[in-house]
């Protein structure tokens, strides 16, 4: 199960609006086997595209050596999709490659809607998983 704050979904979800039309992209890493999401980091979507997200591999090699340096790991890998629901694609379940992250989708289809979703993707299964979103600093 994901259990996140509130302030940090509100954070995920406020990005991947903003970033609509395009797919929005990003991380919120925690200290080293805690499992517990706790900075939030937003990142650009390199491809800057409605389809496909890609980290910029300069920014991603920045963000992960910052983590590397506070002893953190990417606990959430996040990214949107604008136009189908919040399902891992063929792309992105190739593309996973932090068994222990959470992958959370936000489908941005419907802008009155939030659909916000987590996954567990080891060696190409995707499991669905519950989300608890708790109030700030609970």
């Amino acid at each position: 199960m994901l259990r996140i704050d509130r302030a940090i979904y509100d954070l995920i979800v406020a990005h991947a609006r903003r970033d609509h039309p395009d797919e929005a992209c990003g991380i919120v890493a925690g200290p080293e086997g805690s499992d517990r999401p706790e900075r939030f980091v937003e990142m650009a979507n390199a491809e800057r595209s409605p389809t496909f997200y890609r980290f910029d591999s300069i920014e991603q090699l920045k963000v992960w050596r910052d983590m590397d340096d506070r002893d953190e790991e990417p606990v959430v890998i996040y990214h949107s999709h604008t136009a189908t629901e919040a399902y891992p694609s063929r792309t992105d379940i190739s593309y996973a490659s932090e068994p222990n992250a959470h992958y959370v989708l936000v489908s941005t289809r419907e802008p009155d809607t939030v659909e916000f979703r987590s996954y567990r993707i080891i060696d190409g299964e995707v499991t669905e998983e519950p989300v608890e979103v708790a109030a700030a600093g609970a």
